[in-house]
């Protein structure tokens, strides 16, 4: 499995150019304290002899003082070097190490797992193509997997490994590794992780790390090493987007002037018209230059000089890009930023944000929310602590051009810095919608600042005496033809017969009048939504009670509609199996259920199964729902 080539004694020259040419892959290692990251990485390199001689004998020595195996060799000093982490047997600093097989070269960080050194991890993960993410047989998903898992997606990391370790203290039960491989998966369905896997292993004693383990019989995928070797990540890189941040003017002399950087994206060609931002100026490329010499062509990752065919004016930071395909250009948007400081986030505060090659004031003008980790739920807060990740509206003091993270991560990123200290203080992730989608209006202001609330005359206690009851908006959410719409008004009918204020607020009535400017993909869900919750408030204002037939697909959606009505809302999932809703869409002429992506609400008020109870019985619970929580 080791780099040892028969090319080393018989040609030298091939075998370095035949190591130069293999394909780079960087992944990080990380999860919850003690799942055994950094003994997972000294076993990796110890099974594929990737140790040298002095380094074993020095680990040997080490392992009987600092080791925590009971004296026994102890893998995971080869990367825990610092004093603290082997007096504590933790993992505090991001420690890389680098080696290679025969198929690939391989850069490997490993994160610490304590929350206080979560901005450890994220910097390890920055530059990751792949996460193993360690997850203890014994405790199964913890608090901080779920933190680094989220971090993970939020980084646009593509392939995630869950390698669920320490097997052998639960006696290599296959019962145990589905139990976490199921928590885990129905953790990562509100995360974007295109690419998961999972493999059960024994770091510490090597099972199915480099070589498969004959005590788990029932695990028939790849080993460890196995994996790495193969993943596919040819298609990870971005090739369509050339983007060249401009670091370096080069003028060595009267006769030459050129224009030094790494290509963040895409390929550029000698020849191709390009154009500089933010001047607008455009030129064709005169030469691709390198150390080696001139190149037709260069791509992502290729530190090069490039020299334009016209004098134009051209600084470090600006970018060169094609005229056909430029990124944005302005001086605010919006990102997620992870917290990286001791001190809190300070809104409106001036940082510096370096950003590409580019270095500008700016300030985080709005924090829009807070991500609880565990659940995924925004909260309103005021600032960031250490770790926290947020929301953010970032304004700059002049414009920068960027593109969307999830589209180009070298262009999406940027840091904050502290301009007394230096310190970075936070990392970001742009995430700006494209010119194409349709906004976001939970967050808009009024157009007009001149407008102002009417206040009824009618308080909410006379309508509450008038009504006998508290006014509140039923959310009746799940797929298509699960039964919302026959519900909503048959417990429409049951409360108005007891003498109730009630009223329908139907999804596809809302679509034949204020909503008829909507489609159905997920912005345009999220607005639809948004609309109902304006006439829900209105009708709780009124004293009714508002039952909602909605779809309402995604659970952040469904959360923000949470923080705009409050206790007054409650959601119940309608649900049904896939073939009854099949069947049932079959009957309706749609043919099949509508295709989207349903996120069932995390902790809904109540369930409903309507496969298994009839429209009388679901109606029933609502109203037993209803008197439970005052309602009625």
């Amino acid at each position: 499995m080791s780099h040892q080539s028969d090319l080393i004694a018989t040609d030298i020259d091939a075998y370095l150019r035949q190591h130069e040419e293999k394909e780079l892959l960087r992944f990080i290692t990380c999860g919850s304290v003690d799942d055994g990251k950094s003994t997972l990485i000294g076993r990796l390199l110890y099974d594929s002899k990737m140790i040298y001689e002095d380094q074993l004998s020095t680990i040997r020595r080490d392992s009987k003082l600092h080791g925590t195996t009971g004296g026994e060799f102890d893998p995971a000093l080869l990367t825990d070097g610092l004093k603290a982490e082997r007096e504590q047997g933790i993992t505090i600093d991001v420690a890389y190490r680098y080696f290679s097989t025969a198929k690939r070269k391989f850069i490997i960080a490993d994160t610490p797992g304590h929350e206080q050194y979560t901005r450890n991890m994220a910097t390890g993960a920055s530059t990751a193509d792949l996460a193993i993410i360690l997850v203890d047989a014994r405790y199964g998903v913890q608090t901080q997997t779920r933190r680094h898992s989220f971090i993970t997606s939020l980084l646009g990391i593509r392939h995630v490994l869950v390698a669920v370790n320490k097997m052998d203290l639960v006696d290599f039960d296959e019962a145990v590794f589905a139990r976490i491989r199921d928590e885990y998966l129905d953790f990562a369905q509100r995360l974007d992780i295109p690419d998961l896997d999972f493999i059960p292993i024994a770091a510490l004693h090597g099972d199915n790390v480099v070589d498969a383990s004959a005590k788990m019989p029932w695990y028939q995928g790849p080993t460890l090493m196995n994996f790495l070797e193969t993943v596919y990540i040819g298609s990870d890189r971005n090739l369509e987007d050339f983007r060249f941040p401009v670091q370096y003017v080069n003028r060595p002399n009267l006769d030459f002037r050129g224009f030094c950087g790494t290509i963040a994206s895409g390929i550029v060609r000698r020849g191709d018209e390009v154009v500089v931002l933010p001047s607008g100026r455009s030129s064709r490329v005169e030469s691709i230059v390198t150390y080696d010499g001139e190149l037709a062509e260069a791509f992502a990752g290729q530190a090069v000089t490039l020299t334009l065919e016209d004098e134009i004016d051209v600084s470090r930071g600006n970018v060169i890009a094609r005229p056909g395909n430029v990124p944005e250009l302005g001086d605010r948007f919006d990102a997620m930023v992870v917290w990286m400081s001791e001190q809190p986030l300070v809104p409106g505060k001036t940082y510096l944000v370096k950003h590409a090659t580019s270095v500008v004031p700016g300030s985080v003008s709005t924090l829009r929310y807070a991500v609880d980790v565990n659940s995924l739920h925004r909260r309103d807060q005021p600032t960031l602590s250490l770790n926290e990740i947020g929301r953010c509206t970032v304004s700059l003091s002049a414009p920068v051009a960027y593109d969307d993270y999830r589209r180009n991560r070298h262009m999406g990123a940027f840091i904050l810095i502290d301009r007394i200290t230096n310190a970075t203080v936070g990392a970001g992730m742009i995430h700006q919608r494209a010119r194409h989608e349709a906004r976001d209006h939970w967050d808009d202001e009024p157009a007009s600042t001149e407008l102002t609330e009417s206040t009824s005359q009618v308080t909410a206690a006379e309508r509450r005496a008038r009504f006998g009851q508290r006014p509140v908006t039923v959310l009746l959410s799940g797929r298509p033809h699960a039964g919302k719409t026959t519900i909503a008004y048959a417990l429409e009918r049951r409360l108005f017969d007891d003498g109730r204020a009630c009223s329908v607020l139907d999804g596809q009535n809302l679509r034949l009048g204020i909503s008829r400017d909507l489609g159905f993909s997920h912005d345009a869900r999220s607005e639809n939504l948004r609309r109902a919750v304006e006439v829900a408030r209105l009708m709780n204002a009124a004293g009714l009670v508002c039952i909602a037939s909605l779809v309402a697909p995604s659970e952040a959606v469904r959360q923000r509609a949470a923080e705009e009505l409050g206790d007054a809302l409650l959601i119940v999932h309608v649900d049904a199996p896939a073939e009854t809703l099949a069947a049932r869409a079959a009957e309706a002429g749609d043919g099949a259920a509508e295709p989207l992506d349903y996120e069932a609400p995390g902790a809904p008020d109540l369930v409903l199964d309507t496969a298994a109870q009839s429209t009388s019985e679901c109606v029933a619970a609502l109203v037993g729902l209803l008197e439970s929580r005052g309602v009625l």
